[in-house]
C-alpha cells in the first residue's frame, strides 16, 4: 500500500527530471550561445585589431633581453624606463581604439568598461614601474575585479571581438 508521501515524493522526483530535462534541452539548443562580451559592429573591432597589432610591434622594438640583477639599482631604473616607455605605447593605443566609439548599442554600452579596466591595468603597470624605479625588483601585480585579475577580463573582451592583439601584453614590456 503506498502512502500518501510516497506518492508525493514520486511526483517530486518526476517533477525534478522533466525540468532538469527541459533546461539542458535549452541550454544545448535554444539559448543563445553569443558571449556577452561580442559587439556587433565589426568593422570597429577590425580597426582595434589593426591598431593593437601596429602597437604590439611597437613594443617589441623596446625589449631588453639582458638579465636583471635585482641589486643594481641602475639596472632597474632602466627597466622601469623600459616599462613607462611600453605603457605609453599602450595607452596611446587604447587612447586610438576608443577615440571611434563603436556603431551599435552594445558596443558603445560596454566598450567604456572594456576601456576603464585597461586604464586600471595601465595604473597598474605605472605603480610597477615606480616600484622598480625606487630599487624594488617585486613581480608585477595587477587589480582584481569580482576576484578576477583585471588583465583576464580585458583579454576575454579582447578574444570575444576577434581584436587579440587587444589584449594586454603578458609581460612587462
Amino acid at each position: 500500500m503506498r502512502t500518501r508521501g510516497h506518492v508525493l515524493s514520486r511526483i517530486a522526483i518526476a517533477f525534478a527530471l522533466v525540468a532538469l530535462v527541459v533546461f539542458w534541452t535549452y541550454a544545448l539548443f535554444f539559448a543563445s550561445k553569443e558571449s556577452v562580451n561580442k559587439i556587433g559592429d565589426r568593422e570597429w573591432a577590425s580597426r582595434a585589431e589593426t591598431i593593437c597589432r601596429q602597437a604590439n610591434e611597437a613594443r617589441e622594438g623596446l625589449t631588453d633581453l639582458r638579465p636583471v640583477d635585482p641589486d643594481d639599482d641602475e639596472m632597474l631604473r632602466e627597466r622601469a624606463d623600459i616599462v613607462d616607455r611600453a605603457t605609453d605605447i599602450v595607452e596611446q593605443m587604447v587612447d586610438d581604439v576608443v577615440a571611434v566609439p563603436p556603431g551599435d548599442e552594445k558596443g558603445q554600452a560596454i566598450v567604456p568598461d572594456w576601456e576603464a579596466d585597461y586604464r586600471m591595468y595601465l595604473e597598474n603597470r605605472r605603480s610597477f614601474a615606480d616600484e622598480l624605479r625606487g630599487g624594488e625588483n617585486v613581480p608585477f601585480r595587477e587589480a582584481e575585479l569580482e576576484g578576477v585579475p583585471i588583465s583576464e577580463r580585458i583579454e576575454s573582451f579582447a578574444v570575444d571581438n576577434e581584436m587579440s592583439s587587444c589584449a594586454p601584453p603578458r609581460d612587462a614590456l
